[in-house]
């Protein structure tokens, strides 16, 4: 996917879909009870919006009296709840995959989209998620991560965004507000918890920069044998976070996400790698406090380097579901992206970008902030950890990282590096 143009789209769209739904469509006036048989059960990947999905659901079913089930996977826990859930009477009719990778596990179980009313509302086909010449996914919401930050307490230390322009200019920020945490009172970083509800940000998360400046410099957008060319540059960021935050590293492996949180919210540290999706969480310290740098991990030319954008959440429908089921789903879906409580619901509630005509303007600070840089000119960064081989292959990075933490010796990193290289040749032979 050309994330440049995915990003521009939704620039677009967030500019001039407002004009569109302002117009008396069919999607203003009051569903009609359906008189459909079926009913929904979406299994949700983000436990975040847990509580707005459930709302949403409860919506749907007042306006159309089709039940809608919302079951949400603890953080981490997707793919085994996935399959646990798969394996019942009453499978989830909507559930996603996460990329091509995840596709190969389910791809039996997606009905083919083709021809759905909310194909017909993606702004671009590459949205879809395509197994040959079957749309087995539709992409529902484009997010961005890189590393948030606290305005206020930025300025407190001496500094501003202006003074991070690349790795080089970061870590000397860093490591001041370090040496002067205790007349600052607060660290640089939040704790970067190895525990399962957090450790998706570096295992994965951090783990793409490594990757998406490999697959640049080599031209490709995939690989079964991962070379680990800017593995020192993972060293070097990771080294950075883990040794100038709240907490010791070797108690990382007990660290959760709630208490990387805490430690932002509550004003205990100036960074916090995350994404949008986190705003929610977040947004107590106000919208003028906040905001998001790229994620420089040291590489030639990062100066032109923007936020990481992408998705990684398709939605699928279970196709070993009863018609009835199916086409109660697809209903479900497209009036998730077209009535106007839908969209309010994905774009205001949840403060998602949506990859439809019905876009809104975002109210999550953090996503405008990441529309910035691409305004000014720079380069987004692919989300590449869809190509990731498995979660296997995940957990032995994360595993290694939390063991590198703990003993920072180049013995201990050359373990994280066979995690990586040789995990990714083992990984993907395995799934061939």
């Amino acid at each position: 996917m050309k994330m440049r143009k995915v990003v521009s789209i939704l620039l677009v769209a967030a500019m001039t879909i407002g004009m569109v739904t302002g117009c008396g469509s069919s999607s203003d006036k009051k569903t009609a009870k359906s008189d459909a048989k079926g009913k929904v059960y979406y299994l949700n990947f983000k436990p975040e919006a847990d509580e707005q999905w459930q709302e949403l659901a409860e919506k749907y079913t007042d306006e159309t009296g089709v039940p809608v089930t919302v079951l949400t996977a603890a953080s981490g826990e997707y793919e085994k709840t996935l399959k646990s859930e798969m394996a019942k009477t009453d499978a989830p009719t909507l559930f996603q995959v996460n990329g091509p990778v995840g596709l190969a596990s389910w791809k039996d179980y997606c009905y083919d989209l083709k021809d759905s009313d909310i194909a017909k509302e993606l702004t671009d086909d590459d949205f879809a998620l395509m197994d040959g010449d079957k749309m087995a996914g539709i992409a529902y919401v484009v997010e961005s991560y890189g590393i948030i930050y606290n305005k206020e307490l930025l300025k407190k230390a001496g500094y501003s965004a202006s003074d991070i322009t690349n790795f080089d200019s970061f870590k000397k920020v860093v490591e001041d507000i370090t040496a002067n945490k205790d007349k600052l009172g607060f660290s640089a970083f939040t704790s970067a918890g190895m525990d399962g509800s957090s450790d998706w940000r570096f295992k994965t998360h951090l783990a793409n920069l490594p990757i998406y400046y490999e697959y640049k410099a080599d031209g490709i957008d995939n690989t079964d044998a991962i070379k680990g060319t800017y593995l020192d540059n993972y060293r070097q960021i990771w080294d950075l976070y883990i040794n100038n935050a709240t907490c010791d590293p070797t108690a990382l492996s007990t660290k959760t996400a709630d208490d990387a949180t805490a430690d932002f919210v509550t004003g205990e540290a100036v960074f916090y790698q995350n994404g949008t999706w986190e705003y929610n969480n977040i947004k107590d310290i106000g919208d003028d406090n906040l905001g998001i740098l790229p994620i420089y991990i040291g590489v030639d030319g990062e100066e032109n380097q923007g936020i990481c954008t992408g998705t990684e959440n398709y939605w699928c429908v279970n196709s070993k579901a009863s018609e009835d089921d199916i086409q109660a789903t697809l209903d479900f879906m497209n009036w998730c992206v077209t009535s106007d409580t839908g969209v309010n619901g994905l774009c205001k509630e949840m403060g998602f970008t949506i990859p439809f005509k019905a876009n809104l303007d975002s109210d999550n600070v953090l996503v405008n902030e990441a529309n910035k840089y691409l305004e000014d000119g720079k380069t987004p960064v692919s989300w590449n950890f869809s190509t990731m081989p498995s979660e296997e292959w995940k957990n032995g990075v994360g595993s290694a990282l939390t063991a590198y933490a703990a003993d920072q010796t180049d013995a201990n990193w050359a373990k994280v590096v066979s995690a990586f290289v040789d995990g990714w040749a083992t990984e993907a032979a395995a799934s061939k």
